[in-house]
């Protein structure tokens, strides 16, 4: 029994379809996209044009330059008394 139960698992495996790199790429990038997308958005929303600016800057700059710390002073330099909007919010 476990040998026709193995069997029936290896042609299920067979049938589905394999995922080449350039579709796993593709994904993935589309979900990065949308998240980054909705993130500008947030930004934009919870913050003056001015440091919405910079920040969305350093978004792209820590991205660009593979650095996620860029984009963490940016937060860390945002003044909480300045920006009460983002302080509600959370």
């Amino acid at each position: 029994m476990k040998k026709k139960t193995r069997s029936i698992l290896e042609e299920i495996n067979a049938m589905s379809p394999k995922k080449d790199k350039k579709q796993i790429v593709e994904s993935n990038a589309q979900q990065v996209i949308i998240t980054a997308i909705n993130l500008i958005k947030l930004i934009n929303e919870s913050f003056d044009p001015e440091v919405a600016e910079d920040l969305n800057k350093r978004l792209l700059a820590s991205i660009r330059l593979q650095d996620p710390k860029k984009f963490s002073r940016g937060i860390a330099k945002i003044e909480d008394k300045r920006h009460p909007k983002w302080d509600s919010e959370t």
